[in-house]
């Protein structure tokens, strides 16, 4: 299909039926630069909800999303094993690297990507994979051809592979895994299924961890697929249910979430109770993001984007079926809100155009 790339356009692309077989990935609007930080110390203004911006269509089910120096993007494909950079100032799509060894099936594959903090100096990516005998966790530059591991033996599974990755404000590298669909592995310490990883960029335990040598951060996990942290790094996970809650829960070293003890809020003293809680209907959460003081989910299940005032007051539910299931969420470095959808990963009803990267401008 001839790619085309369509300047500075805005709103809803019209989302009639096609195959996926037609879909060729490529850019609908301009990807602007990074904006110098602000110089007053006022509050970040909060994306414009109301304003979607559509920057690409076309994609093969991304996944992780992580963001360039310059404001330009890397996406992963789950089930291609494609990573392709979004560009600033205009252009298609481009493949940029293909990533060996990658056993894709179920809700495996090509999952999260981060990008090094020291990225400008070292060009270092890391990327979650689903290989042919585990869940690793491996780092390249977009010029080597064999990524090397730096973490490995997370069991996989047709499901509950997590798969996120997030540099946090300490410049670790935290890890969200699923329980692969055994959930004794959650409450095991030793097993690193079910948990949240804290590592350091060489795939080591990192210093400071509850238990020294231990990689664990904290338990208790069903399939963590979200990641944020606020303006005081207080860290935020995002939790799937199985039939009956889903979860946003405060993240403190050592915790244990009750998973598969209990699910949802259950005042047991032996686990930490969520902040929020949805039907699993309602949400089946996946990424995560903070701007302002909102926490922004995206829902598979729920096709919405939950919206949690972290001052408090009753999270609310936007664009609720108007782009169908809803996997990841990020603020890039202008402050904008960009935001996927996975209608084409075996679960949605893809629409001409699926799958797309919404970009909603700060207000």
């Amino acid at each position: 299909m001839r790619t085309r790339l369509l300047l500075a356009t805005a709103g809803v692309a019209a989302l009639t039926a096609c195959s996926s077989a037609e879909q060729t990935p490529r850019a609908e609007s301009t990807v602007p630069s990074a904006a110098a930080p602000p110089a007053s110390a006022a509050a970040p203004a909060e994306p414009d909800l109301s304003n979607p911006q559509t920057l690409v269509t076309g994609l093969e089910v991304p996944w992780g999303l992580a963001f360039l120096p310059d404001g330009g993007a890397l996406v992963s494909e789950r089930d291609q094993g494609d990573i392709r950079q979004i560009p600033v100032g205009g252009g298609d799509p481009e493949k940029v690297y293909e990533m060996p060894g990658v056993d894709s099936g179920g809700e495996g594959g090509l999952l999260g990507l981060a990008v090094d903090p020291a990225y400008a100096e070292n060009k270092l990516v890391y990327a979650y994979v689903t290989a042919a005998k585990d869940n690793r966790i491996v780092k390249f530059t977009l010029d080597d051809k064999s990524p090397q591991v730096i973490f490995e033996g997370i069991t996989k599974g047709g499901r509950h592979n997590g798969g996120r990755l997030a540099f946090g404000p300490d410049g670790m590298l935290y890890v969200g895994t699923g329980d692969a669909g055994d959930g004794a592995e959650s409450q095991d310490p030793k097993d690193v299924n079910g948990k949240i990883l804290r590592l350091t960029t060489d795939g080591k335990p990192a210093p400071g961890n509850p238990t020294a040598g231990s990689p664990v951060w904290s338990m208790g996990h069903r399939n963590v697929q979200g990641m944020a942290w606020d303006a005081d790094q207080k860290m935020y996970g995002i939790e799937f249910g199985q039939d009956t809650w889903d979860e946003v829960n405060v993240i403190e070293p050592g915790k244990n979430y009750g998973w598969p003890t209990v699910e949802g809020k259950a005042d047991d003293s032996r686990f930490v109770n969520p902040i929020v809680q949805w039907r699993t209907d309602d949400a089946s959460p996946s990424g995560a993001a903070i701007a302002g003081d909102t926490l922004y989910v995206a829902g598979l299940k729920g096709e919405r984007l939950w919206t949690v005032p972290l001052g408090g007051g009753d999270p609310k539910a936007e664009l609720t079926g108007k782009y169908g299931r809803l996997r990841t969420v990020a603020v890039a470095p202008d402050g904008a809100l960009w935001l996927t959808t996975s209608n084409r990963d075996g679960r949605g009803d893809p629409k001409s155009g699926d799958d797309r990267i919404l970009r909603f401008a700060a207000g």
